[in-house]
């Protein structure tokens, strides 16, 4: 039986903030990406949940390059498998932190 990924991962973007409407609108038209939450200094949680790693680093770079992003880096990601209906496995799970988010 194969087995079945999904990626789930989080992003933290920084964002001028007087223009924190338009880049939200731009992410919302990302496919499996939701905004979780959001900052008064310009910084919005992005969620992805995909079944592949490279739409991860692509979603990553396509949000760098909106206009008025400072910065997108990824805080959490997570590996969940499938293998069938009757074994279940956890996943495996990568943190990473990089400056201040």
């Amino acid at each position: 039986m194969p087995q079945i990924e999904v990626h789930i991962s989080s992003l933290i973007v920084h964002v001028v903030p007087e223009h924190m409407d338009a880049v939200k609108a731009q992410i919302s038209q990302i496919d499996n990406a939701e905004i979780y939450g959001e900052s008064p200094e310009g910084k919005l949680v992005v969620v992805l949940e995909t079944q592949t790693h490279g739409f991860i680093t692509d979603v990553i770079e396509k949000i760098t390059n909106f206009a008025h992003v400072v910065s997108t880096v990824m805080v959490y990601h997570q590996i969940e498998t499938e293998l069938d209906d009757c074994e279940q496995n956890t996943g495996t799970q990568h943190s990473q932190v990089e400056g201040e988010a």
